[in-house]
C-alpha cells in the first residue's frame, strides 16, 4: 500500500482519530461497526482510511472497487445531534461541497476546473474524480458516517469509464494529508453553521455555498429517478430541502430528492 512515511499530520490536528488499515471490503462498513461496538471511540469527525477498499459502495448500490494504492477511501463520523432532523438531508451535499473545495485547492495555478454535480459528486473538467455516499449508523440515528473515494494515483487506462479521472490522469499529485485536512475543516464549519442556524440551509450561507460550486445548475439535464423513469430538463436551483428544482419545457417545475444526474449540455449564457 502508499501512505505518506510521515503520516497525516495536518489531518490529525482536526480530526480526534485518524485510524488507516491497509486494506478493508468497506471503509463506510467499518467505521459503523465501529460505532456500533464502541460509540464513545468514535467521537465526531474521527476517520477511517485505507488505498485498498476491495468492495466499496456508491450511491444506488453501485459497486466501486479500484486498483490497490490507487485511491483514497475514507469514512467520516458526524454527530449530527446538534441538526434539526428534517434538515440532515443536507448533510451529503455539504460533504460534497466540502470536498470540492478541497480538491479545488490541490489545483490552484493550474488551468483544471472543479466542481460540484448535484448532490454529492466531485468532477474536474467535467469528469469525476470523487464520488460520496453518506448513511445514518442502525441504532444510533444522530449518528451519521460519510464515506468518499478520490482518484489519486489511478493512470488513465486504469479509469473504469470515459467521465471519470484521477489527479494522476490530470498529471498531478495529491497531497492526501492537506487534502483531507481541508475536507475535513470545511465539513465541520458548514455543519456548524447549519446547527447555528437552527437547520436552515440558507440562513447558514450553506444553500449558497453549494450553489456557487455546483456546476449542475443551468445544465440541461437527464435525471434516472429511482422508479425507472428518466426527468428531462434545465436545472434550475436548489430548493431549501437541498432538492433539485429541474424546468421542463421552460415553465413546469420538479423537484428531485435522489437521482442519478447527467449533464446533456450547459445552457447558452450560463
Amino acid at each position: 500500500m502508499s501512505f505518506p512515511p510521515e503520516g497525516y499530520p495536518l489531518t490529525a490536528a482536526v480530526s480526534p482519530r485518524v485510524q488507516v488499515v491497509p486494506t478493508t471490503g468497506s471503509t463506510n462498513a467499518d467505521a459503523v461497526r465501529h460505532v456500533i461496538d464502541a460509540p464513545d471511540q468514535w467521537p465526531h469527525l474521527s476517520l477511517l482510511l485505507t488505498t485498498d477498499q476491495r468492495a466499496g459502495r456508491g450511491r444506488l448500490d453501485r459497486t466501486w472497487v479500484t486498483p490497490p494504492g490507487s485511491a483514497l477511501a475514507v469514512s467520516v463520523v458526524l454527530d449530527a445531534a446538534v441538526i434539526p432532523a428534517p434538515s440532515r438531508g443536507w448533510i451529503p451535499l455539504i460533504a460534497g461541497a466540502a470536498m470540492t473545495r478541497a480538491v479545488a485547492a490541490q489545483l490552484v495555478g493550474t488551468a483544471h476546473s472543479t466542481t460540484l454535480k448535484w448532490p454529492n459528486d466531485v468532477l474536474v473538467d467535467g469528469r469525476k474524480l470523487c464520488g460520496i455516499l453518506a448513511e445514518i449508523v442502525p441504532g444510533h440515528p444522530d449518528v451519521v458516517v460519510v464515506g468518499s473515494g478520490v482518484n489519486t494515483r489511478m493512470p488513465a487506462a486504469e479509469l473504469p469509464v470515459d467521465t471519470a479521472v484521477s489527479f494522476q490522469a490530470l498529471g498531478q499529485t495529491c497531497d492526501e494529508d492537506r487534502l483531507l485536512a481541508d475536507y475535513l475543516g470545511a465539513l465541520d464549519e458548514q455543519l456548524t453553521a447549519l446547527a447555528a442556524a437552527r437547520g436552515d440551509a440558507a440562513e447558514a450561507g450553506v444553500l449558497a455555498e453549494i450553489e456557487a460550486l455546483c456546476g449542475t445548475l443551468g445544465a440541461d439535464v437527464a435525471v434516472s429517478l429511482p422508479d425507472g423513469e428518466t426527468l428531462r430538463g434545465r436545472a434550475q436551483r436548489i430548493d431549501p430541502d437541498g432538492r433539485l428544482v429541474v424546468v421542463q419545457d421552460g415553465e413546469f417545475e420538479s423537484a428531485v430528492s435522489a437521482g442519478d444526474v447527467v449533464h446533456v449540455r450547459r445552457a447558452a449564457g450560463l
